[in-house]
């Protein structure tokens, strides 16, 4: 009815037909479906396959050995080579092969590792591989979509769709299942390793672990776990430069401290380490490390382990009612 009567009213419009009567009419045109497979596209090429062999000798094989084969995936980081992947897929292992998705396969290199993060870095001898897509300041948030990409159960590149249920720390200080992005993006034995990406196709995590209990009644569904991108480029960057990750120890346990003031509380002091031999004193509330005041006993830890050793830092504390400020040399956590 409004279509005739605007047509009475301006009769110019007749001259145009149907045309105009087109946007009163409903469109048979459909949206076009949601799909990552542009994402998959520009990350997927430096996602790899890694095969690590392992030669075992045992007095029950007689004079023969025995090969056992661990699969496993990886990212490419740098386009000269370096790829990060777990260092459960590569313990031990005597031979390390890595296949990319282009049927090109190497031979690999173990630059290092970091059982923390349960990260190893390896090295290929070619150029101008694929890289996976990178943003330095990457920070992941719960309910954000994410895509796990690697090679369940050798069998062959898969990805599987999830979000993020939960986000952890970026810090060197420990590891928990706390500091990992948790998601429910399906990984399994050959995923480990593997990339985690968003809609973008960028890299927001290394694939790691599900989560797993004492109890094998439980039947735990949908909890699955990464190493975040920021804190993963950073362990690689150390094992580039030094072979292994090297981290501060202060030598204590501590509590976050509950009242009015930030800091915590030392309920812990280990003998002849670095706290102990500098005068720190059980009960003593730290606050601030190097002018920097501390709001828990994990930013304490994350300062501690990032610092190198030998490095003094001047603790300030309080100690029966009166701020103290403490020198500490920081030595090296030994595992």
């Amino acid at each position: 009815m409004f279509s005739v009567v605007l047509l009475l009213l301006v009769p110019e419009l007749r001259q145009q037909g149907s045309s105009v009567l087109d946007i009163f009419r409903p469109s048979n045109t459909q949206q076009a479906p949601l799909s990552y497979a542009r994402a998959v596209a520009l990350a997927a090429p430096a996602v790899v396959n890694i095969y690590s062999s392992e030669i075992q000798t045992n007095p029950r094989y007689g004079r023969n050995t025995r090969q056992s084969t661990r699969l496993g995936s990886g990212v490419i980081m740098e386009s000269n080579g370096y790829i990060l992947t777990n260092f459960h897929v590569v313990q031990n292992a005597d031979l390390i092969e890595v296949w990319l998705q282009n049927g090109h396969r190497y031979p690999a290199e173990l630059i290092g590792f970091d059982q923390i993060t349960d990260l190893a870095v390896l090295k290929v001898n070619a150029i101008n591989l694929p890289v996976i897509p990178q943003v330095a300041q990457q920070s992941s948030l719960a309910g954000d979509v994410v895509l796990a990409i690697g090679n369940p159960l050798n069998l062959g590149q898969t990805v599987t769709q999830g979000i993020i249920s939960a986000t952890g720390r970026n810090g060197l200080s420990n590891t928990s299942y706390l500091e990992f992005l948790q998601m429910d993006a399906a990984i399994n034995d050959g995923n480990s390793g593997g990339a985690l990406v968003n809609t973008n196709g960028e890299l927001v995590g290394i694939n790691s672990r599900k989560f797993t209990q004492l109890n094998p009644q439980l039947n735990i569904q949908g909890i699955f776990f990464a190493v975040p991108y920021q804190l993963a480029h950073k362990i690689m960057q150390k094992i580039i430069e030094d072979g292994r990750v090297i981290r501060g120890w202060l030598g204590i346990s501590a509590r976050d401290y509950m009242e009015n003031l930030k800091g915590f509380v030392v309920d812990e002091i280990a003998a002849n380490g670095p706290a102990s031999k500098s005068g720190l004193r059980l009960g003593d509330v730290i606050f601030q490390i190097d002018g920097e005041d501390i709001h828990s006993i994990t930013h304490a830890l994350d300062i501690v382990a990032e610092t190198p050793p030998n490095t003094t830092l001047m603790f300030k504390v309080y100690r029966q009612n009166k701020e103290i400020l403490i020198p500490i040399k920081i030595e090296e956590k030994v595992f």
